[in-house]
């Protein structure tokens, strides 16, 4: 009987607890922590990442921390997926559908930083892939470079009005305009360096002469540049590795004609595009309309500024270098198109601004140099950059050769100062800010097989919010622009 009695009595305990107690408290005792609270506050946004070396790209939706689908370019019959760079269009529901272009690299590219690999004749790479989420998964629409001839391997970065896209590669030193829709090429333009000393060690700094060729397209109407054809040396110089050529470090068939082409990035008014070349620390501006290039900024703080190209004929221009003072990398306009970016790289490591507001490029100025006592030597390298929407502040990463942790340099984009350093990873690669200008989403780990992940950053505070887990190894990432105000916080302005 007391038993009975007890069992009552405990039961009608707990029933009055369930119904006294408030519902936030129940998930306080009994569930804890929700994730998707967590989620919610990084908004609603679709980050898409190509896996370097994984051979594929995944759409996470970062307001729920799933990924929404993925593609293997294995399954199309890719045997040296080495998913490289990215850029997407803008979509108004990018969760009812987007489109986005990704290439690949190819050749000796799978042996970048001696990866372990059993392969010994590696296919030749270099596609170009335009891909279309339809809502629930993704599907392999064109390969461009098999549509157009026209295999390129670095940036992707896509025009303010969003009907063409660049692509530049800094194998071939070819940069190619292309139509989206339907696929061909608006024009291809060559870069060459004709060096005075003709050996490695000083062929740039011994002085030289830039050539710059708009390309003709075959009688078909295609380039015959797929897989490697047309590529000077045998792999991409590596972050940080510009002066890999002059310490015999590459190898390739015309090293000593390398400017290392990166990316043409766009200026918001989709004017001017300027084409970023690595080795001899410039970039040319092109007019959009036309294709010819108007002028060649240095970034190299002794000579920095905007100088006149000779043009030869109807198709070809030269400008000489008598001694190249340092390489660069990365490229970018504020979104408000105020200002330029180019990143000093290795030789002098530095940031240099300039002032982009005068509608003639051959006056945009130097306006000032952005860096920090121990940013000395080829590292920390000022790499890749994000603006906020606002355009006043600019995050950057700064890359060590893996597994030495990179961080992120927040600067201040008004007075041009860095605010602060923060600590991410190894291998950092590409970040970009979300359209409210909340975050900063980024990735780590693309060339090395180190510690993977997507981490966030919290851009009121400047302090890393957290990660998300990804095994894939990511040297690029974007997140989907919802519009063409987004887009110039996307891989459009910027590298």
């Amino acid at each position: 009987m007391m038993k009975k009695w007890r069992k009552t009595i405990l039961l009608m305990t707990l029933l009055l607890l369930a119904t006294a107690l408030p519902l936030t408290s129940h998930a306080g005792i009994f569930s804890g922590p929700n994730f998707d609270d967590v989620y919610k506050t990084l908004g609603k946004y679709i980050f898409l990442t190509p896996g370097k070396f994984a051979g594929t790209v995944a759409a996470h939706d970062m307001s729920t921390g799933k990924t929404l689908a993925w593609i293997s370019l294995v399954n199309y019959g890719d045997t040296n997926p080495i998913i490289h760079h990215i850029a997407a269009f803008p979509s108004e529901d990018p969760y009812k559908g987007f489109e986005y272009i990704v290439n690949s690299q190819g050749g000796k590219n799978l042996y970048i930083y001696g990866l372990p690999t059993k392969v010994k004749n590696p296919a030749e790479g270099f596609h170009i892939y335009k891909i279309r989420y339809d809502g629930v998964k993704m599907n392999l629409v064109e390969d461009v470079a098999e549509t157009t001839g026209l295999g390129l391997g670095v940036h992707v970065t896509v025009a303010p009005d969003a009907d063409k896209y660049a692509i530049g590669d800094g194998q071939k030193d070819i940069l190619g305009i292309y139509q989206r829709e339907p696929s061909k090429v608006i024009q291809a333009i060559s870069f060459d360096w004709i060096p005075n000393i003709k050996t490695n060690k000083e062929a740039w700094t011994g002085g030289g002469k830039l050539v710059i060729r708009k390309m003709k397209a075959g009688p078909d109407g295609r380039y015959d540049l797929e897989g490697t054809k047309g590529a000077k040396i045998d792999w991409e110089l590596v972050p940080g590795g510009e002066l890999y050529i002059e310490d015999g470090k590459v190898s390739g068939p015309r090293q000593q004609n390398v400017c290392a082409l990166d990316a043409l990035v766009w200026h918001p008014n989709g004017k001017y595009g300027v084409a970023s070349l690595r080795t001899i620390g410039a970039g040319v501006v092109f007019d959009t309309t036309t294709w010819n290039p108007v002028s060649i900024i240095l970034s190299p703080n002794k000579v920095a500024g905007s100088y006149k190209l000779k043009q030869v004929d109807k198709d070809t221009w030269e400008y000489t270098i008598d001694h190249v003072l340092s390489p660069a990398h990365q490229a970018g306009f504020s979104p408000d198109g105020k200002h330029f970016l180019l990143m000093n790289g290795v030789r002098e490591n530095n940031i240099m601004v300039f002032d982009s507001t005068n509608p003639d490029p051959l006056k945009w100025t130097k306006k000032t140099m952005v860096t920090q006592p121990h940013w000395r030597g080829a590292y920390p390298n000022t790499f890749h950059m994000g603006f906020t929407p606002d355009a006043k502040k600019v995050y950057v990463t700064l890359w060590w050769p893996s597994p030495t942790p990179n961080g992120v340099a927040v600067v201040d984009a008004v007075n041009w100062k860095v605010i602060k350093e923060i600590e991410v990873g190894p291998d950092a690669h590409t970040l970009g800010v979300t359209g409210d200008g909340k975050h900063v989403f980024g990735v780590i780990s693309g060339y090395q097989k180190t510690t993977s992940g997507l981490y966030i950053i919290d851009v009121e505070t400047d302090t890393l919010k957290g990660f998300l887990p990804s095994g894939q190894g990511h040297h690029d990432c974007v997140i989907i622009p919802r519009n063409k105000q987004e887009l110039l916080i996307s891989r459009c302005p910027t590298t």
